[in-house]
Parts: C-alpha cells; structure tokens; sequence
C-alpha cells in the first residue's frame, strides 16, 4: 500500500503530540522534510487520508480521549509490507545489502584476501603474522575506497546483524527527513573520520564495521533533534542513554577482559563527534531557515 501526504505544515509546527496520537491509535505513519515543510505520510487507505486530516483539525496538539470514526480501526492497523519500507529507504537498503554481500565474500572476516581489498591498511599475511603496508602508500597507489570501506566488513554474524539493525532504524529516518543523497553522503563521511579515527587511536590493526557511522548517525539525529525539534528524529526513550553508556563501557576496557573481542573505541568516539558537528551545523541551518 503506498503512502499518501496528508498534511503540510511549516517545520515550525510541533507535530509531536498528534504523532503520539497517531502511534496511540495504530496508524502507520511518517514524517518528512520536503521545501520547507513538515510532510505527514499514511498509508493510501480508503477515507484514512480524510480522517487523519479531520482528526488534526480537532486535535492538533494530541488528545487521549480521540478516536478515528467507527468502523475504520481495521483499516489503520495495516503497516507498510517490506518491499515498501525498502523502496521508501533505497540508500539504507542498498548499503546493508553491500554489506551483506561483503560479508559472504569476506566470510565474515576469515577470507583474508578478499578482506585485503577493504580494510583501511592493506596487509601480507606472513603465516601466523600480518604485516600492514602503510595507508599513505596505499592512497598514492589511487586506492581511495579504503578511506570508506571498513564500513562494509564485518567480522561475525551477531556484529553484522546489530549493526544492520541499527542502521535500518537510524539511517532511514535520515534518509525520510533530509533525503537519500544527504543520507549518502553522511554516511561516507561518517566512515572516513570514523576510519581515521580508529586508524590514529590504534595504529595498523584490522578493524572494520558499521558501529563507526551508527554513532555518527545518533549524533546527528541527537543534536539534530535539540536545535530542530521533528518526530522523525525523536527517538525511543533510553536509545541514546544505553548507546552512550556502551560507548563508556567499551572504552573501559571491560568488553575485551570479559572475552568479547577488541572494540573499535577510535571509531565510536570519531563517529559521534562528526555526527554530532554535522547535527550541529544541520540543525543550525533548519532552525535559522524558519
């Protein structure tokens, strides 16, 4: 079922309370930006666009007690199928789907040679030893993807898939409010200090996965959200609190004492502090606009 605009409001319009309406009654809903304004999605029901419209104009601000007309709660219930949550999100899907496809070829970290060509430092493996070619060497010889590519491996299927989660959710909210090429270039951006990071906090070490642009995402969305308040990049409660007492934890040194791995502290830090930078001057700018 695809989705129809039902309201247009100027980005100053607090459209919280009636979003907590809307999510109180069951109906599948979004908020976008588009020329200047907030953009209210439903689905493409029969008479839901007429009732949700009815419905703010006599509860802007929310109201416990509202109701949609008898008889349509059936038809409010539906959600978005997959394919349709994939097309309304092309560039969140087409960058998990890279790294699913990353990770079948790299095996989940154990194809050394075909992890070669992705991490930041290209390595030998000398039998039981790497040794790491220096990245400037690398980038004199044109091999400029490495600044971005760590982002696509993954070693292990449980840091794949919560890393996928993650981006799933935070990246399409991004890409529904500021569009799929802001969302691009973020994420690019995200990658290459968070690499940077990790590379300058670690030295050569093979380290690789989407948790670098994942706190750069929250940043953004976190700072974002305090200049330019907007549901869309309002998240659940607890979501930012348990991400950076995790942050706290891994930087302890507790998760690889305990056996977990090594964790890339250089990435989550760099990550959050680009994404909170971009946050700042993003929700600056929307702010100053209206």
């Amino acid at each position: 079922m695809s989705p129809v605009a039902v309201l247009r409001l100027p980005l100053q319009t607090d459209l919280s309370g009636f979003v907590e309406l809307l999510r109180r009654l069951n109906v599948p809903h979004r908020v976008s930006e588009e020329a200047g304004e907030q953009v209210l999605w439903v689905p493409d029901a029969p008479q839901l666009a007429d009732d949700i419209r009815q419905l703010y104009q006599q509860y802007p601000e929310g109201d416990p007690t509202a109701q949609l007309p008898p008889g349509r709660e059936v038809v409010a219930v539906s959600r978005p199928s997959p394919l349709a949550q994939v097309r309304s999100s092309p560039v969140t899907s087409a960058i998990l789907l890279i790294c699913l496809i990353v990770a079948g070829v790299t095996l989940l970290g154990d194809n050394f040679e075909a992890l070669s060509w992705l991490t930041f430092n290209d390595f030998r493996v000398n039998g039981e030893y790497i040794s790491f070619l220096p990245v400037e060497t690398s980038l004199a010889a044109g091999q400029w993807w490495r600044v971005v590519t760590p982002m696509l491996i993954h070693f292990g299927l449980l840091h794949l898939v919560m890393n996928a989660l993650w981006f799933w959710e935070l990246g399409r909210r991004i890409e529904m409010r500021q569009g799929s090429w802001q969302l691009l270039g973020l994420t690019l951006a995200f990658s290459a200090f968070s690499n940077y990071g990790q590379y300058f906090w670690s030295g050569p070490s093979l380290f690789g996965g989407l948790s670098g642009v994942l706190y750069g995402l929250l940043g953004h969305c976190w700072i974002f959200q305090l200049l330019a308040p907007n549901p869309m990049y309002r998240l659940p409660r607890g979501v930012l609190g348990m991400m950076l007492i995790w942050l706290v934890v891994c930087l302890s040194g507790v998760v690889g004492v305990l056996g977990f791995g090594e964790i890339a502290n250089g990435a989550h830090v760099g990550g959050l502090i680009i994404g909170c930078a971009t946050g700042l001057v993003g929700g600056a700018l929307a702010r100053r606009k209206h």
